[in-house]
């Protein structure tokens, strides 16, 4: 497996570099955002880890033109920026994990391994199966495109991940943690309210302009996309 390393601190980068070589992974870095879109068009990578406080252009806009152009491409962004709201930033940015630092090297570790076994178990897209419908909505899992009754609804990367989920498990209840670890992947930090967040998120721009109302809470056991209520 190979990994891009985004990081203008070179003893962070240096330190990273040895730790993840002596896991056994294949290790490139980059020192800005610039030359890290350069190597990612030029070497096949399989994860990227950055920090998002880079000169000339920051992580989150970086992640958002990786993601753009790599929409599988896994990313774990490591910052001293821990607040719910620059979190919540990086994840909306396409971060698939946001690792605070100062931080443990083998969590790291287990969070590229959990980042890659998600990456690994996904289910391929075809042409033939890339369209998700449920009532009037629509979603297109190769373009990422979203739709109901004809009108496009613009999603960030894990508010569409979390649509896909719940899409995909119509009409059951699926609790905080199931869908904390499916979307958010094992090592989710079960002490916040991002779960609510992202279904606000996506109630605000799949439900409100809409009678028929597709997402619901179950009060004490989670929430459910049905129409059925």
């Amino acid at each position: 497996m190979t990994i891009l390393i985004i990081e203008d601190n070179a003893r962070v980068s240096a330190l990273l570099k040895r730790g993840l070589e002596s896991q056994d992974y294949k290790i490139y870095i980059s020192e800005d955002a610039e030359d890290a879109l350069v190597m990612i068009e030029r070497i096949a990578i399989d994860l990227v880890i950055t920090d998002i406080m880079l000169p000339q252009m920051n992580g989150i806009e970086l992640s958002k033109i990786i993601k753009q152009k790599n929409p599988d491409l896994p990313i774990i962004m490591l910052t001293a920026l821990g607040t719910i709201d620059e979190k919540i930033e990086g994840f909306d940015a396409g971060a698939d994990d946001y690792m605070v630092k100062p931080f443990e090297i083998r969590e790291l570790y287990a969070r590229i391994k959990a980042v890659l076994l998600r990456k690994s178990s996904s289910p391929k897209k075809s042409d033939s199966s890339n369209l998700i419908e449920y009532q009037n909505l629509t979603v297109n899992t190769n373009t990422n495109r979203v739709f109901r009754n004809e009108k496009e609804i613009s999603l960030t990367p894990k508010e569409f991940k979390l649509l896909v989920f719940l899409m995909t498990h119509a009409d059951r209840v699926l609790s905080r943690e199931e869908i904390a670890e499916n979307v958010w992947g094992n090592h989710f930090d079960t002490g916040t309210n991002y779960i609510d967040v992202y279904i606000a998120y996506l109630r605000k721009k799949i439900d409100k302009d809409f009678d028929e109302k597709l997402i619901h809470t179950k009060p004490g056991m989670g929430f459910i996309f049905t129409h059925q209520l």
